[in-house]
């Protein structure tokens, strides 16, 4: 399981999913990049709090559960990446002063899980039916005390690099939607990183296809 990247081929670990195995959320799945595993279920469009109403479009809220005991400062960061990222994919406007409630329990984390919890996000908001712009995934990068950029890294990979970038990239012209950045880099380093996660989307992008082909397939 062991990957390396090149811009013209980066590689990744291997990838499962399964959608609707949640009965009570209207949306979910789960999604494995190697030993990293996440679950997600999405609730609405629902009613609102009053105080959190937005007139003009959805209200979403993100809640990430960690393997055990309650979420620190750093469930809260991922929260906001996946947020944002959610927030410009779907198209909240059709669903003014209504609810809608994403929620990532965290199975086993084995590196690249804001990449995983991304992936997991976008396979259940499509399982749900919500209308979006564009599909998303997230991709993360790691960069050696060489120089070396390795894509889906494991923990030790991580562990051992000196710069760590997840970044989620659209479906539909494979532009930059968030990004979150670790350690220090260079900019020529920083746009490698990027173009060799718009290359390697293209892969899990292949991967979503496949995987809602295999599903519809078996029920018709």
């Amino acid at each position: 399981m062991e990957v390396s990247a090149s811009s013209s081929n980066p590689t990744l670990r291997e990838f499962g999913c399964e959608q609707s195995l949640l009965s009570r959320p209207d949306g979910s799945s789960s999604f494995i990049q190697g030993v990293t595993s996440v679950l997600a279920g999405v609730y609405g469009p629902a009613e609102v709090k009053v105080s959190k109403e937005i007139y003009d479009r959805a209200t979403l809220e993100v809640v990430i559960q960690p393997k055990v005991g309650l979420p620190s400062v750093r469930e809260r960061a991922r929260e906001q990446c996946v947020r944002e990222t959610c927030e410009a994919s779907l198209l909240s406007m059709l669903h003014p002063r209504s609810s809608l409630t994403l929620v990532l329990q965290l199975v086993h984390d084995d590196g690249s899980l804001l990449a995983c919890f991304l992936n997991a996000a976008c396979m259940a908001l499509m399982d749900a039916g919500l209308p979006m712009s564009c599909l998303f995934c997230g991709v993360t990068c790691a960069i050696d005390s060489e120089g070396q950029i390795t894509t889906d890294p494991t923990a030790a990979q991580e562990k051992e690099s000196r710069a760590l970038m997840t970044f989620a990239i659209d479906s539909k012209e494979c532009r930059v939607m968030m990004s979150s950045t670790k350690g220090s880099f260079s900019v020529h380093e920083l746009q490698k990183c990027i173009a060799v996660s718009q290359k390697a989307s293209e892969k899990i992008f292949q991967f979503y296809r496949d995987s809602v082909k295999r599903r519809y397939s078996k029920t018709i």
